[in-house]
């Protein structure tokens, strides 16, 4: 049997992966063993899996492997936010940012390569969009991951104690991918997340937030960063899809279910100077949010090449936050991590072939511009 042939076990969660082994005249508790070895052990080489007879081990190196994306850099920040350029096939790549805490450690993941939604203030957008990530594209992330940070000298930097599917793509628009991944991430024997350190941001895809909400039972973030459609629209091109109003009214169904992960819905807010910032924008959301439980994190605006935007100056943010906190809101301003490095919000941007012409057609209007670069290494 050919390598190409071979089943990648990162693709497969715990029922898959029990399915495998019975379609191959195994018992399902094999999948239970096979999942604590990759996942909690970082094992590849199924030689090393002692716990399975010596025939099974080559059985399954002929008819299966652990491949997960390969690293092609590593870069750390002087704050100690750590990215990773990860190939996923030959010529694409994706990036996935760990940023230590002394209470946590949060690993940021990428859910497709690029993103189609255009939203304007991204880096990710900017690259155009070639395709979804799979299960173990995305799975495969944690993975490398975990075992890259288990090299790093002290204890507390090397946990992944949550995830945030706030990488590069819509996780939405990758849904069933995503989910399973989720599922992966949330069992006992592969990397037993809590539900409430899981959190999925999406931009607004409002169908797939109330499949999720029957689902998968995760944290929700949503993209907003602006309080009202006109604006939206311009900054977040899905709003003319899905307005603002059918948006909110899919997080207070996420909410209102009977198991939930967070009784509050996170609204992610980029401040942008002169286009989002001023005081009566913050006045305006405060209004909007109303009867919506709600935590509202602004997010100072990380700048990238040949983007229009400018970060609002910390008075600004300011200003804005003690309207919302005085309005009754938990609002947060997002520490910057990790921008010496491009690995802040809205930076990643990856190694994407384009397939819908985005990038080409923004080249031809920006003399002397860089093309996009292929993922060679």
């Amino acid at each position: 049997m050919s390598a190409t042939a071979k089943t990648n076990l990162l693709n497969l969660d715990r029922a898959n992966l029990e399915d495998f082994f019975r379609s191959h005249g195994e018992k399902p508790f094999r999948a239970t063993q096979v999942l604590k070895w990759m996942h909690q052990g970082g094992v590849s080489d199924f030689d090393a899996m002692t716990n399975l007879s010596k025939e099974l081990r080559q059985r399954l190196t002929e008819i299966a492997e652990v491949r997960a994306p390969e690293i092609v850099s590593d870069h750390t920040a002087p704050d100690g936010t750590r990215k990773w350029l990860l190939r996923v096939d030959s010529v694409n790549c994706v990036e996935t940012v760990f940023i230590p805490e002394d209470d946590r450690g949060t690993l940021c993941v990428s859910s497709q390569v690029g993103c189609a939604l255009d939203c304007a203030f991204c880096s990710t957008a900017q690259q155009g969009f070639n395709r979804n990530l799979s299960v173990s594209e995305i799975i495969g992330q944690v993975w490398v991951a975990k075992r890259a940070l288990s090299d790093t000298k002290f204890e507390r930097d090397r946990a992944i104690t949550n995830v945030v599917l706030m990488g590069m793509g819509e996780p939405l628009a990758n849904f069933d991918n995503v989910v399973q991944a989720i599922g992966v991430m949330k069992d006992d024997f592969a990397y037993g997340l809590s539900k409430r350190r899981i959190t999925l941001s999406t931009s607004g895809i409002v169908p797939a937030i109330d499949r999720l909400r029957e689902q998968c039972d995760v944290a929700l973030a949503v993209s907003l960063h602006a309080p009202n459609d006109v604006l939206r629209d311009e900054l977040v091109p899905i709003n003319k899809k899905y307005p603002i109003r059918e948006l909110l009214d899919a997080c207070r169904r996420y909410v209102d279910r009977e198991s939930r992960s967070n009784d509050r819905i996170t609204f992610e807010y980029v401040m942008l100077q002169g286009v989002n910032d001023s005081p009566e924008h913050a006045r305006d959301l405060a209004r909007l949010l109303r009867g919506v439980p709600s935590k509202i994190n602004l997010i100072p605006f990380n700048p990238f090449p040949q983007t229009r935007f400018v970060r609002s100056d910390d008075a600004a943010i300011a200003r804005f936050r003690d309207i919302l906190m005085n309005a009754g809101y938990v609002t947060i301003t997002r520490r910057t991590r990790g921008d010496a490095i491009d690995a802040a919000c809205g930076q990643l941007a990856g190694r994407v072939t384009d397939r819908t012409k985005r990038v080409l057609r923004r080249v031809n209007t920006l003399p002397d511009s860089p093309e996009p670069q292929a993922c060679n290494g």
